[in-house]
């Protein structure tokens, strides 16, 4: 609303922008349907404009031709838009070591502030106010959501998210021998660290297991489980758990021990 008094009713005035006359008395020269004179009591002259959208900035100028002498006020008008994220990229899937590039571009009137934004429980926001976040030799530990979010004084941030997610080779974060008494249940348990997820294969000396005679393979996500379900006096020994995924291979050995159970004194002796 731009606001303009007269000093009487036999006043002549107009309203006027750079693009030319827009109100002449009450003769509406603008083919504009936003713009509408505002008139709350005799004197007042005041223009109106709904929707406003950027391309009305500028200078608009009351023109009061009164009996005494010609007067003008000039309004400006800045118009504020609240901040929007137009472009970000897309979700992505990176190698170790790779060299990543995030893109976030918004618009807004002032000029949005753009931030970038792990989310970790750290929280760690980088420092710059850049379009561009860029990740030199990215490590698995910075795989994870990534927030963007572009902030002006008109109104709340706007925010969104890219999720980067970072392949890298099996490395084997536990591998536990174990024991197990002849006739009993053994269990050993071999997990891997890695992304995409591993595959896991068990080996007894250069041969394969199978799941099969007794021998029972589990695998799980990042963990690998060998059951023996009666332990004989040929399962006793090492083995080998292999961790593969397309970006390479991982074992480590283990041992099922033999437990010697130990054996009760006779009651009745002699």
């Amino acid at each position: 609303l731009c606001r303009c008094y007269v000093e009487d009713r036999s006043s002549k005035v107009a309203w006027l922008n750079r693009s030319g006359i827009i109100f002449a008395g009450e003769d509406k020269w603008s083919l504009d349907p936003r713009v509408e004179l505002e008139k709350r009591n005799p004197l007042e002259y005041s223009l109106r404009i709904q929707k406003v959208d950027v391309y009305d900035e500028g200078s608009y100028t009351c023109s009061v031709q009164t009996q005494h002498h010609p007067k003008t006020s000039q309004v400006y008008l800045i118009v504020q838009v609240p901040p929007k994220i137009s472009n970000i990229s897309s979700d992505i899937i990176v190698n170790e070591g790779s060299n990543v590039t995030l893109v976030c571009m918004a618009n807004g009137r002032p000029e949005p502030v753009i931030t970038w934004r792990h989310l970790t429980p750290t929280g760690r926001e980088f420092e710059g106010e850049e379009e561009y976040l860029e990740i030199l030799g990215i490590t698995r530990e910075q795989s994870g959501k990534y927030e963007c979010k572009a902030a002006n004084e008109v109104a709340s941030a706007d925010v969104k998210q890219v999720r980067v997610t970072v392949n890298y080779p099996p490395t084997i974060t536990e591998s536990k021998s174990n024991e197990a008494a002849t006739g009993r249940q053994a269990l050993l348990r071999c997990e891997a660290s890695a992304v995409p997820t591993p595959d896991f294969e068990w080996y007894r000396d250069d041969t394969r297991i199978n799941s099969a005679n007794g021998l029972e393979i589990k695998s799980t996500g990042s963990q690998s489980l060998l059951m023996v379900a009666n332990v004989t006096e040929e399962h006793y020994g090492n083995y080998t758990c292999v961790a593969t995924n397309k970006l390479g291979v991982t074992n480590a050995s283990l041992y099922l021990y033999k437990r010697v159970l130990p054996t009760l004194p006779n009651p009745f002796p002699g």
